[in-house]
C-alpha cells in the first residue's frame, strides 16, 4: 500500500468522524437540533404551564368554594388572624399532586409550629369535577400522617367552580392545562406562604420544602407574632430569594451581628477582670488592716 493511498485514506477517514461529530452535535444540541429543542422553548403540551411570581398582589378573598364537609365557604374565612400556605392540587392526581402534599406534610411536621395554632394551610383543587368527597379522603390521607391534635381544624381541603378556579389561579399566578385525552392535567408544583391579610409574601418550588425556609417564611409573613428571638435573629442574617425560593445569607448583616457579638462578649469579660480585680484589693486592705492592728 503506497503512502499517498495511506494518506489518502486517513483523510478520509477523519473528514467522516468529524461530519459525523457535526451531525451528533445537530441532534443534540439546543441550537437547531432534531433531537432537543432548545432550553428556553417548552414542549407543546406544557406552552401554558408554569408559575409567575405575584409577591406582594391581594388575594381575592371573597371567591366563593366548598369545604371537605360541602359547606359554603369564602377564601377570606380562613383569613386576618394567622399567615395561610396555599397549595393548589386536583385530588384525583396520579402522582404529582400527592407528592407535594406528602412533602408539605412531611416540611411541617419537622417543624415545632402546629398547624391550626401557629398557622393555617388551605388546600384548593383547580379541577372543577373534585367533589367534596374527594376533599375529605385527600385530608384523611393527609392528616393520617401528620397527626398533630390541631390539624383537623387549620388544614382545610376546598373544591370550587371553575369561576373561582380561575380567579385564584390568575391571582396567584399559577398556569395549568387539561389533557382531554388522558383526563389529567399538566402543572407545576408550588406552594405560597399568605400573610393574615390575605397578600403573597413567598413561593417555594418542588415537591420538598426546607424546614427552616418555610419557618422563616411564616414568621415573617405573620410580622413577628410567631416564632421566637432565635427566629428574628436568622431573619436578620438571611433574606428570601424570590427566583430560588429560598432563604440565602446576608453576610454584611453576619458580619454586624458578628462583631456586635464580639463586642457584647468582650465587654462581659473586661466586666468580670474589673469585678475580679475591685474585689482583690478590698480583700488586700481588709488583710492590711488586720496585719496593722
Amino acid at each position: 500500500m503506497s503512502s499517498r493511498f495511506q494518506n489518502s485514506l486517513w483523510t478520509a477517514v477523519a473528514t467522516l468522524l468529524l461530519a459525523a461529530s457535526a451531525w451528533s452535535q445537530g441532534m443534540y444540541s439546543g441550537a437547531g437540533g432534531i433531537m432537543a429543542p432548545s432550553s428556553n422553548v417548552k414542549p407543546p403540551g406544557l406552552k401554558n404551564v408554569g408559575i409567575e411570581q405575584k409577591l406582594n398582589e391581594q388575594l381575592p378573598l371573597n371567591l366563593a368554594f366548598r369545604d371537605e364537609t360541602g359547606k359554603v365557604v369564602k377564601l377570606g374565612d380562613y383569613f386576618g388572624k394567622k399567615p395561610i400556605i396555599l397549595s393548589l392540587v386536583y385530588y384525583r392526581c396520579p402522582m404529582l399532586c400527592s407528592e407535594l402534599l406528602s412533602g408539605l406534610e412531611g416540611s411541617l411536621k419537622a417543624m415545632s409550629f402546629d398547624v391550626g395554632k401557629d398557622f393555617d394551610v388551605v388546600t384548593v383543587s383547580f379541577d372543577p369535577k373534585d367533589t367534596p368527597a374527594d376533599a375529605t379522603e385527600k385530608k384523611a390521607s393527609v392528616l393520617k400522617h401528620y397527626q398533630r391534635a390541631s390539624a383537623a381544624q387549620g388544614w382545610h381541603f376546598l373544591t370550587g367552580s371553575q369561576e373561582s378556579i380561575t380567579a385564584l389561579t390568575n391571582a396567584v399566578g399559577f398556569s395549568y392545562d387539561y389533557d382531554a385525552q388522558s383526563g389529567q392535567f399538566a402543572h407545576s408544583t408550588a406552594i405560597m406562604v399568605i400573610t393574615p391579610e390575605g397578600k403573597i409574601a413567598q413561593y417555594y418550588y418542588g415537591v420538598e420544602f426546607p424546614p427552616r425556609d418555610l419557618r422563616l417564611g411564616l414568621v415573617q409573613a405573620s410580622q413577628n407574632k410567631i416564632g421566637t428571638l432565635a427566629d428574628q435573629v436568622l431573619l436578620y442574617c438571611y433574606h428570601y430569594d424570590p427566583q430560588s425560593g429560598k432563604y440565602g445569607a446576608i453576610i454584611s448583616h453576619m458580619i454586624q451581628l458578628g462583631g456586635g457579638l464580639t463586642l457584647v462578649s468582650l465587654g462581659t469579660v473586661l466586666i468580670i477582670l474589673f469585678r475580679r480585680g475591685s474585689d482583690s484589693e478590698h480583700r488586700g486592705q481588709g488583710n492590711s488592716q488586720a496585719y496593722v492592728r
